[in-house]
């Protein structure tokens, strides 16, 4: 494996394709949200659904050292339940059906279950 493939090997992680699915389906849901969100929730929720994908990352460059590699990971959860209130809210606010709070919420809930592994058992990850 080359070194660039190997650097960014975090990628391949199940909790890193979700947690960027997730992301990804909640950027083009918050298209749809009124434009006076724009810096309000629209942000917010972008913010904290792509910064789990960028913690993970950055944890995951940092597994040799178990301190760093758990509090990358439970930052990355923080920000996940972070999406979970954001997405409470647009459902509150009539931007989502509850179909689709129900189905973004059970995702960051695997999401969760998936990070609070890595935490539980940062020693797993620190393979090449």
């Amino acid at each position: 494996m080359s070194e660039i493939a190997s650097a960014f090997k975090f990628k391949e992680l199940t909790v890193y394709k979700k947690a960027f699915a997730l992301s990804m389906e909640i950027f083009l849901l918050s298209k749809k949200f009124p434009d006076e969100e724009k810096y309000g929730l629209t942000s917010q929720i972008r913010r904290s659904s792509r910064s789990v994908c960028s913690s993970i990352g950055e944890g995951y460059r940092k597994r040799r050292y178990p301190a760093h590699f758990t509090s990358k990971a439970t930052d990355a959860d923080m920000e996940n339940s972070e999406t979970s209130v954001w997405v409470d809210f647009a459902f509150a606010c009539n931007y989502i059906d509850e179909a689709t709070k129900n189905s973004l919420n059970e995702k960051a809930a695997e999401i969760g279950r998936l990070l609070n592994h890595m935490v539980e058992n940062p020693a797993g990850y620190n393979r090449n």
